[in-house]
């Protein structure tokens, strides 16, 4: 199975891409799963022997899910710790990571627009995002597809997305 990681800040897309993927993506082929999906929660972990192995988990609870197909899993995984740190299920071949990062004024922006409940209500809250998606921006180059959806259509962005998986 090929293993394809939507990955981004909080704010990128990478939900709306999921869906659009999903559209857009022969189901006989491919599976879209997000991380939310899968059915674990990170408090079930969190201070507990097993908070390192919930990324593990979650990730092959995903290619469980997949059912064989080569998977689009969207999560906010950081390459460096998928590739010193992760358990990666056998029946992956390949993991190609696709990075979405518009901007930072955009991705406040996003955040900002969100309800109260998903806690995005303080700068200080939204900083560590931010953050993040400059490490991904000052990065791009190391990645096999960076895409800046700061003025892209989601569906550019996901027609953009399907023509690398589907190559």
């Amino acid at each position: 199975m090929k293993l394809y990681i939507i990955t981004g800040a909080c704010g990128s897309g990478k939900s709306t891409m999921k869906d659009a993927l999903a559209q857009l993506l022969d189901p006989a082929k491919y599976a879209c799963i997000d991380s939310d999906e899968v059915g674990l929660n990170w408090w079930d972990y969190k201070g507990t022997e097993r908070e390192s192995k919930y990324k593990d988990d979650t990730l092959a609870k995903a290619v469980e899910m997949a059912e064989g197909k080569d998977l689009i899993f969207v999560s906010c995984i950081n390459p460096q710790d998928y590739i010193a740190s992760q358990e990666i299920p056998e029946c992956v071949e390949s993991t190609d990571f696709i990075v979405l990062c518009p901007s930072d004024e955009e991705i406040i922006r996003r955040l900002k627009a969100r309800p109260a409940e998903r806690g995005f209500t303080s700068d200080e809250k939204i900083e560590p995002h931010v953050g993040f998606n400059r490490w991904f921006r000052k990065n791009k180059g190391k990645f096999p597809m960076f895409i800046d959806n700061t003025d892209q259509s989601e569906a550019e962005t996901a027609k953009n997305i399907a023509g690398y998986i589907t190559k």
